[in-house]
């Protein structure tokens, strides 16, 4: 699932296989791109932006893409076989003389001036794993809307760039408070905690093929992909459910008995149970 760490990879390895190259390959296969042609021009280079990535080409333009749930960029070698899905999947090609990226199921592709990148993400809040990060003003985002449920806030770009739905979940139990705790209940020693917290797990985990937050071998995660199954703490089973207005896939995971907050009502949808399975044991 492609939170801030995942994203940040992501970016890495299309700068490393296409800055400074001139593109001998460019294909767009969205109907607004499908005519574009970016072959010759030279990529200067890719970086994250919280869940964004931005790729810049010689001439001021910027390839603006999103992964959100599903997407992802492949890198290739010369000949070798593309690997990331069906052709018809393919969503963008870009090919220098040794290296080919292919982005797989991107919901989000636009081509821009590089002057209008503000226009993007510009509204992002401070970057967990960017040079403008900016803890204090990060947490006065976060504890901006007191009434907020604090699974929301961390959600929200706006106050800060980079945590999605397991890093949500894996925090607040870090915290020891539920994912629906109003955040201007937080414990002040607990909201001082919050942002430094935030960004040493993002920054262990970006250069890692495998998210971990436990430090223990047997287990990557201690809470999210775990329902119905023991909390690695106390053993009392871990429980999911939905957090929002149910217009995004929010699963949210929590410990009962190690967490304290409210809880969602009962009854609330419970439907992303073991849709993804983690490596925990």
């Amino acid at each position: 699932m492609p939170e801030g760490d995942t994203v940040w990879q992501a970016a890495r390895r299309l700068h490393e296989a296409l800055a400074g190259k001139a593109l001998t390959r460019s294909d767009f296969r969205v109907p607004k791109y499908a005519t574009v042609d970016l072959s010759g021009r030279r990529v200067l280079n890719t970086v994250p932006r919280g869940k964004h990535i931005l790729t810049r080409f010689e001439g001021g333009l910027t390839l603006h893409t999103h992964l959100r749930m599903e997407g992802s960029w492949k890198v290739f070698g010369t000949g070798e076989r593309w690997r990331g899905g069906p052709a018809y999947q393919i969503r963008a090609v870009l090919g220098t003389a040794d290296r080919t990226a292919v982005g797989y199921r991107l919901p989000v592709l636009e081509l821009l001036r590089t002057t209008e990148e503000e226009r993007i993400v510009g509204h992002l809040g401070p970057d967990l794993l960017g040079s403008d990060w900016d803890p204090e003003r990060a947490l006065a985002n976060v504890l901006s809307d007191p009434a907020r449920e604090l699974g929301e806030a961390l959600l929200d770009q706006r106050n800060l760039a980079g945590i999605g739905n397991v890093y949500k979940s894996e925090l607040c139990f870090l915290l020891g408070v539920t994912p629906w705790l109003p955040a201007g209940a937080l414990p002040a020693d607990l909201a001082r905690r919050l942002p430094g917290l935030a960004k040493r797990l993002l920054e262990a985990n970006r250069d890692r093929p495998v998210r971990q937050t436990t430090g223990l071998h047997r287990y990557d995660l201690f809470v999210y992909g775990r329902a119905p199954r023991p909390c690695l703490r106390c053993h009392t089973p871990v429980r999911v459910a939905d957090q929002g207005d149910g217009s995004q896939e929010r699963p949210t995971y929590w410990c009962p008995t190690c967490q304290t907050g409210p809880a969602p009502a009962p009854g609330a949808p419970q439907r992303w149970r073991d849709k993804y399975p983690r490596r925990t044991g």
